[in-house]
This record gives C-alpha cells, sequence and structure tokens, in this order.
C-alpha cells in the first residue's frame, strides 16, 4: 500500500490517520487538564486533531480568564468547537499572580518581557510550540482574553509581538490604565504609545501582527468606550486606517457588528445580547460564559487563519497516483505532481537500501505526469520516497513504499526497531521503524493496559497512542505481524504523570477526594493551599488519589483509564468521577449543589446567603441551597436534569 509522509518529523500531517488508532479513548480531540507548564501550575489544553489550513501544523490560542472565573468555565465555552474547526490547540492557564479578584493582574507591577505572568505567558506559548509533539506552527500563535485576561493579552502582545502573531482582546480595559478604570468612569489612555513602548526592540514585528477586539453591547461592568479605544490604538500600532461600512456576523439567530480595517489588520465587533462575559455562542454556560452571542473563539479561528501576516500561504505541490515497480535492476517509478498557485519545477525519488542512497530527479509534462528510472540497483529492499517541489520552493508531502530488487528472500518475520514511547498526560505514543523484507506486513499493534491499539504505518514507520492510562510506570508491547503469519514483539516502557494540582474545594467537586474519606486528613495538612494528588493502582483493580507520602487519599474508585468519569480524554474534567454502570451517553454526578455549579451543571439565583439552585438546560430546581446533595444526569453534558440516568 502507498501512503504519504508528512514533511516535518514523524508522521506529522496525518493527524487524522494517527487520531483513528486511538479513536476507542479519544474522540475527536481532548481536553488535558490541570498541566503545570511554562511556568503555570494549572493550564487547561486542548488539543485538536485536525491541523490549520494555512501554515505547517496547528495554531495556538491561549486563553486568559476573567476576575473571579475558574478556568474550567472555559470546559463549557464551545472552545472545543473552533479548535476543531481551525486546526488549533487552545491552553486556558489560571494566572499565577492575581490581584484584586482572582484578576490577572495588568494594573500593577511591571510590564516586562521577564517580569511575573508577562514572562509565564511567553514562556507557555514558546515551550507549546516548541514541543514537536504537539505539531504547532510558531508562526500561528495567538492569544486571547476576557476582561482582566483581555487587557493582560494585549499587553502581553505589546510586549512580545514576535511570540504572538495575533490577539482576541473581549471587554478588555485598555493597556496600562488603573484598577478604577475598569469599573468606572472611561480611561482615557494612548493606546499606541503604550504598546509601541512596551514592544521596544521588538517594534518590527507588529509589521505582522493583527488584533480583533470585542466587547458586548449589554456590558454595564467594564465601560464600553474601552472597544473603540482598543480598536485605534491597535490600528495605530499597526499605522492600517478604518473601512467604511460595518458588516454583520451571524451564527443562527445570533449576532455581532463587526467593523474592518485596512487588510483585515483589525477588527472591532459589538456582540448583540452579550452581557459582560466570553461570548461563547450556542449551548455555552458558566461564570462569564454567555451563550447568547456567536461563538467568539469561532471568529477568532477564521479572523486568524485569513489573517495571518505570518505564514507562508503558498501551498506545496500534490504527489498523488504514484506507481513503483521493479525492472531488473532498476525502479520505475510514474504519477502525477500538480500546483496549485504555480508550476512543478521538479520531482525526485530516492531509493535507500542497506549499501546506502541514491537518486533520480525529472520534470512533468503538461499534464503533470512524470516518468523516473532509478539508477542500476543491487539486489536488495529499497524504501522509494519521492517528492515534488514547486516554482517557489515549496516540497510536497512525501510518498513512501518499499520495493525489492531481485530475488525475493525466504520468509521471515517483520523487524522492528528504533522503537520509543512519549508522554503527554495520561496519553502514550508509540512509535518505530518496521521492515519486512517479504513486503507482506499486516498489522502493527501495541498493547497497552488498558487496550490494543492498531498503529498508523507510513512507509517504514509506525505510531501508536492511547489515552486513559493510570499513572505510574506502565510499558507497552509492540507486534508486527505479516500475511505469512509470522510474526515479531518488542517491549517498550515509560512513567505516566497522572498528577493534578488543585484546592481542596476542587478536588472534592471532582471527586479524587469527598468528605467521608480525605476530608480531615487533606484540610489538616493543606489548609486552603492548592496541593498535588497522583492518581496510583490499589492492587483491586482499582485507584486512588493520593499525595506524595500517601497521608491525603481519596477513596477507591475505578481508574481514569478503566472509563471512569466517561470524559474520554485522559483527564479528570472536574465532573466527578467512578464507573456508575449508566447506560452509554448518559453521564450522572452526584455532589453538592455548589459544585454543580463550579462544575458548570447548575447555576444559582436569589437570596445570596441561600440562594435557589437549577440545572442548567432543564431548569430543574435542586432542593437544600448551597450545601443540598444532588443527584443530575445528561445525556449530552449540555442539559442537566434531576434524578438518575434512566
Amino acid at each position: 500500500m502507498m501512503i504519504p509522509k508528512p514533511r516535518r518529523g514523524l508522521l506529522r500531517g496525518v493527524a487524522t490517520a494517527v487520531a483513528l488508532t486511538c479513536a476507542a479513548g479519544v474522540q475527536a480531540g481532548s481536553w488535558q487538564e490541570n498541566v503545570a507548564v511554562g511556568g503555570f501550575s494549572n493550564v487547561n489544553i486542548y488539543t485538536p486533531d485536525t491541523r490549520s489550513d494555512i501554515g505547517d501544523g496547528k495554531a495556538l490560542m491561549i486563553v486568559l480568564h476573567g476576575c473571579a472565573q475558574p478556568i474550567n468555565n472555559y470546559l463549557t465555552a464551545n472552545l472545543e468547537d473552533a479548535a476543531e474547526e481551525f486546526g488549533m490547540v487552545v491552553a486556558v492557564p489560571d494566572a499565577m499572580n492575581k490581584a484584586g479578584f482572582s484578576c490577572w493582574s495588568y494594573w500593577e507591577g511591571i510590564r516586562s518581557r521577564t517580569a511575573g505572568d508577562y514572562k509565564n505567558l511567553i514562556n507557555l506559548a514558546n515551550t507549546l510550540s516548541g514541543d514537536a509533539s504537539r505539531d504547532i506552527d510558531p508562526d500561528q500563535v495567538y492569544i486571547a482574553g476576557l476582561s482582566s485576561g483581555a487587557a493582560f493579552a494585549n499587553t502581553t502582545a505589546c510586549l512580545a509581538p514576535d511570540v504572538f502573531a495575533g490577539m482576541g482582546i473581549s471587554a478588555g480595559p485598555s493597556i496600562g490604565t488603573s484598577s478604577n478604570g475598569a469599573l468606572g468612569p472611561c480611561e482615557q489612555a494612548d493606546v499606541t504609545s503604550r504598546c509601541n513602548t512596551y514592544a521596544g526592540s521588538y517594534k518590527s514585528q507588529f509589521e505582522t501582527q493583527i488584533a480583533s477586539i470585542a466587547h458586548g453591547y449589554d456590558d454595564t461592568t467594564v465601560n464600553l468606550c474601552y472597544n473603540e479605544q482598543n480598536a485605534n490604538g491597535m490600528a495605530g500600532v499597526y499605522g492600517v486606517s478604518q473601512l467604511p461600512g460595518t458588516n454583520t456576523v451571524s451564527e443562527g439567530s445570533r449576532s455581532a457588528d463587526e467593523t474592518l480595517w485596512d487588510d483585515g489588520r483589525v477588527s472591532m465587533l459589538w456582540f448583540n445580547n452579550v452581557d459582560h462575559a466570553w461570548s461563547g455562542g450556542e449551548g455555552a454556560s458558566g461564570g462569564y460564559i454567555n451563550g447568547n452571542g456567536i461563538n467568539y473563539a469561532r471568529y477568532l479561528g477564521r479572523f486568524f487563519r485569513d489573517n495571518n501576516q505570518r505564514v507562508d500561504r503558498n501551498q506545496p505541490p500534490v504527489v498523488s497516483n504514484v506507481q513503483i515497480s521493479a525492472s531488473g535492476d532498476r525502479i520505475l517509478v510514474s504519477g502525477n505532481a500538480e500546483d496549485a498557485e504555480g508550476s512543478v519545477s521538479s520531482v525526485e525519488a530516492t531509493f535507500t537500501g542497506d549499501s546506502g542512497t541514491t537518486s533520480t530527479s525529472g520534470g512533468v509534462d503538461s499534464s503533470g505526469f512524470f516518468n523516473l528510472t532509478s539508477p542500476a540497483l543491487a539486489d536488495d529492499l529499497y524504501e522509494v520516497i519521492v517528492t515534488a517541489t514547486d516554482d517557489q520552493g515549496a516540497v510536497s508531502q512525501a510518498f513512501a513504499r518499499t520495493t525489492r530488487v531481485g530475488p525475493e528472500p525466504p520468509e521471515t518475520a517483520p523487524v522492528l526497531s528504533g522503537i520509543s514511547a512519549a508522554t503527554s498526560g495520561q496519553c502514550v505514543t508509540v512509535s518505530g521503524t518496521v521492515v519486512d523484507e517479504n513486503q507482506n506486513l499486516d498489522a502493527v499493534t501495541v498493547a497497552f493496559s488498558n487496550g490494543t491499539i492498531t498503529a498508523a504505518v507510513m512507509g517504514t514507520a509506525f505510531e501508536a497512542e492511547q489515552c486513559n492510562l493510570p499513572g505510574g510506570p506502565g510499558s507497552a508491547t509492540v507486534t508486527a505481524r505479516d500475511l505469512a503469519g509470522l510474526s515479531s514483539t518488542a517491549t517498550v516502557s515509560f512513567t505516566v504523570d497522572a498528577g493534578v494540582t488543585a484546592d481542596l474545594d476542587t478536588h472534592i467537586a471532582a471527586s479524587r477526594l469527598d468528605y467521608a474519606v480525605g476530608y480531615s486528613n487533606c484540610y489538616l495538612e493543606y489548609g486552603t493551599e492548592p496541593f498535588r494528588l497522583d492518581e496510583v493502582t490499589t492492587g483491586t483493580g482499582q485507584c486512588r488519589w493520593e499525595d506524595d507520602d500517601g497521608s491525603c487519599y481519596g477513596p477507591n474508585q475505578a481508574c481514569s483509564g478503566s472509563g471512569g468519569d466517561g470524559s474520554g480524554d485522559g483527564s479528570d474534567d472536574g465532573t466527578g468521577g467512578g464507573d456508575s454502570g449508566q447506560p452509554s451517553g448518559c453521564e450522572e454526578q452526584s455532589t453538592y449543589n455548589y459544585y454543580h455549579k463550579t462544575a458548570g451543571r447548575a447555576y444559582s439565583t436569589g437570596n445570596y446567603f441561600s440562594p435557589d439552585y437549577f440545572a442548567n438546560g432543564s431548569d430543574d430546581p435542586m432542593p437544600g441551597s448551597t450545601w443540598g446533595l444532588s443527584t443530575l444526569y445528561s445525556n449530552d453534558g449540555v442539559t442537566w436534569q434531576l434524578g438518575s440516568c434512566p
């Protein structure tokens, strides 16, 4: 079988094919929660299965929360919809150096690339984009935020325009303003001057940066004046002029009014029917998340894709219909190579065997057809790789297949080599090389503790990913089998870090601890400070969460790798755990009403000290006020009803 090879790194550019190999553990991308990375101790990261339509890899958008807004609220803000549609990794960090009501401290401290959370955000962006396993294009790194997070995101993008190709600023006070300016009258600010000053020697990078500025018409918290002040300020930084007229951006019955500047460098949005909240689109819910407006994350994905000034938009040629065969001591290669924007300048084929590598190249005819013949080759098994180059130097994805010159050898088992395992949260990717001298490889499978995956094989390279693995040391067994029934095996070891850092209330809300098991010991040891718990096996087929010395621990429950909370993403989603035996598609959670609210399953109204609680979506009343114990169930993760799964 002929399968294209990607341009950059092992199996890159074939995320969809790889994703199919781990469909049992992950559904169309996944959230990885409570990740410590880039100087932050708690980051939620969504990684889509898709890649960006432009550039080379996935995009990355860092989203900053608002004041008094837990980052888990963004788990129900429809960010993943935008992530999948535009091939965009989304990272939501919890501020390390908060001020006021758990705000990003944009009004105080030193505004510097090397200070506080400004430094952390730059490190986060560079760490994620520099991790080859995440497949992120450094030319497609963006930052966005709400309220204090918006002001901080704007400041960070001004400090580091070399890192951030664009920004999305929603309901943000202008950079350099005081905390009084956030809740009081409009505070005038020269955004253009301040942004240029913050950038210092990096000002030249503004030539390729873009900005989206947004605000809800119904916001009565942050003054509406900042929307135009921020948009005009960034337009001044970029040296672009406002275009006449406005556009209406619609998603069903939801809409926003859009104003644009030259070349799509700046856009200004006004969300209809949105107050002081992140506009999440239909079905979005949670504190300071509004479902009445358009999905701003989706708008940003499209705006960034369509207007990014840094990526090379020249698409490489496409190689197709490749035929490879041996004729005597030579290998014949033919096929088609086409380039949408220009022309194909050359096609190259390389032939790699035990004695080394040789190559040949040629052009295409008027129909795009090419026909190449190798030099004389010794009897051997050769890996043939075919690429095409266009008139701007872009190289196609490689096309690879093995072909033998000379007589077939006796039947031998496939040979495995170069096997390695890379971990990311509770996911492990096993990769390596497989060579079958008889060219009759049937399959490569990788057996993990929680299931066996059929690997994607690209030429002689293979890769398989499995998620939801329990923490601690583990191993996987790789088996290569051919059509003659011969096989070979190899084992690779790894260690999964399944730790989560959070405060006591959050651990209880996520069912890592409960009031019957874990509360008293953990409270006496840690109080209200964040602490780390790791998921460990108990030897009874179950797991529990405990700290480093085992003095603070939770109840025995189903391991997250065995289906646990049903999230299917290899991480704890803050909504509870345990295998309840409920029907497929129905999720059931039992906890105090307050924790249902913090997890996005409920909302409260009425008296501050004794509010009434209602289930999200159904509005079912929940008895007992804040500390009433209720069971809710949902068939779609959006509409919750009082009671147990049917």
